[in-house]
């Protein structure tokens, strides 16, 4: 059991039967009144964001988040298929599960699969992934302004924008959480 008093960033909380993960908490103690904790939480589940106060003494119990080690395999229909590098079992997730994680990814790429109490609920994709640009305007001599940047699409086929001196066939690295370009490989 977790008290109030000693929320912390991060930490994955199950209150009224939802898992919570603490994104921000304060604790506040006004002149007049009992002292209080006011929380954002984000709902693991289905990601969303709530505010809410409690009192310091209240406890909640800690939610256990399995986030295992598994290999995508491919992509079958609205199927995505991945390997737990362990036991080498196989498990099928639904688009919806999936949603924007695998848009970096390449498959036989290492990601982690969240699951509480055995039902997977997200795909967490690495931070960084190094991709080869497929098409890309050619960049142009001179065309050097400040921070200029045009659309590029990677070989897994999203769309990020890189500068103009990157060309197609080029490595680059992405932070899978913002799809920014960072630099070249």
């Amino acid at each position: 059991m977790v008290s109030a008093g000693d929320f912390r960033n991060g930490v994955t909380l199950e209150i009224d039967g939802q898992v919570v993960q603490i994104l921000e908490f304060q604790h506040v103690k006004p002149g007049k009144g009992a002292a209080f904790v006011r929380t954002k939480l984000k709902n693991v589940i289905n990601g969303g964001v709530v505010e809410r106060t409690f009192r310091p003494t209240e406890k909640f119990p800690a939610a256990r988040i399995d986030r295992v080690d598994m290999q995508y395999l491919y992509a079958d229909g609205d199927l995505y298929n991945f390997m737990d590098m362990n036991t080498y079992e196989q498990v099928a997730l639904n688009k919806d599960i999936v949603g924007d994680a695998l848009k970096f990814v390449k498959e036989n790429e290492t990601v982690k699969v969240c699951s509480y109490n055995g039902n997977v609920f997200s795909v967490e994709a690495p931070l960084f992934v190094e991709l080869e640009i497929t098409d890309t305007e050619p960049g142009f001599k001179g065309d050097t302004a400040t921070g200029a940047t045009k659309p590029a699409i990677v070989e897994t086929g999203a769309q990020i924008n890189v500068p103009l001196f990157v060309n197609q066939g080029d490595k680059v690295k992405i932070d899978t959480r913002t799809g920014e370009y960072l630099s070249r490989a």
